[in-house]
């Protein structure tokens, strides 16, 4: 056995619930199940019964409790022990994200962590989405927020906003004729401007637009583009359409700039995503700052 596993025992008995465990300690709940089944095969015998709604603690379980209580306890004063000196100046977070996290989500996030944590140092960098969970594998940065799951080891997703994507077109005579149109395949008509290889954007994009009946290789893809500022200019400029978070088109398309039209079949957007590498212990301001984030998305939705 390990501390881990007496960790998510001592956890799972006391608040008598695996998801909420999970929760609090920032794991997967099948981690957390894996962890007591491994106690339980070790030590021969069932620690807990459980209901539909909670679990209870048996004899076996009451006596391992008392063990493990005092040894989690004992790491937890080791740890207050070895962090005072981090805790009395500031650790700092070093956050990595792809562009939508970046400019529409990240300021509102870092106000929030600022006012309840004054004095963290933070250092913000952006990326695509491969960059993010790259930076995440490597340990270069603490977290990362991304708009796409990327199946890469030891990486930990928490999602967090619910993005919508959204074509977007000049509002022009031509386009405002089609608000009513019940599909899409007029796109195959249009130039298409898309972002940059390996931006979640782009990869979310396609996705939605192949589950809405529209063949990638139909489409007269006329430019990749970076800068999504560029991109919006150059829609409303008449050079193609495009496909972008809502987020970002907001503020054109209530300008009456644009117009925006949602993609059929498309359920709830996509998961922007908080990203961090499991393997690395959590700095108390790293999990200062994923409790911020997991209190921030409850108020997004």
């Amino acid at each position: 056995m390990n501390l881990k596993q007496l960790e998510a025992f001592v956890k799972v008995a006391e608040l008598r619930n695996y998801s909420k465990a999970a929760k609090q300690m920032y794991l997967t709940q099948p981690t957390v199940s894996a962890h007591i089944f491994s106690l339980e095969k070790e030590l021969e015998t069932r620690l807990f019964i459980r209901s539909t709604k909670e679990v209870y603690l048996t004899d076996e379980g009451k006596t391992l409790y008392k063990y493990a209580k005092e040894m989690v306890d004992l790491e937890a004063k080791i740890k207050e022990s070895f962090s005072r000196n981090e805790e009395a100046g500031s650790s700092g977070i070093t956050i990595a994200a792809s562009t939508i996290p970046s400019q529409y989500l990240l300021p509102g996030l870092l106000s929030e962590f600022s006012k309840k944590y004054p004095g963290e140092q933070i250092k913000i960098m952006e990326a695509d989405s491969g960059g993010v969970v790259e930076s995440i594998v490597d340990h270069r940065v603490d977290v990362g927020f991304t708009g796409t799951v990327l199946e890469k080891k030891h990486c930990t997703y928490i999602p967090f906003y619910q993005d919508e994507l959204v074509i977007i077109t000049p509002n022009t005579e031509k386009y405002r004729k089609r608000k009513n149109a019940s599909d899409i395949a007029w796109l195959k008509e249009e130039n298409i401007i898309f972002r940059e290889e390996g931006s979640g954007t782009r990869k979310e994009a396609e996705k939605q637009l192949v589950a809405a009946g529209i063949a990638l290789e139909e489409l007269k893809v006329i430019a990749s583009m970076e800068n999504q500022e560029t991109i919006k200019n150059s829609v409303a400029q008449g050079m193609g359409i495009s496909v972008l978070s809502k987020l970002a088109a907001t503020e054109e398309v209530e300008a009456g700039k644009l117009l925006a039209f949602t993609i059929p079949g498309t359920t709830g957007g996509r998961s922007i995503n908080l990203v961090y590498n499991k393997n690395y212990p959590l700095t108390k301001t790293v999990q200062r700052f994923i409790k911020v984030v997991k209190e921030s998305g409850e108020s997004f939705r």
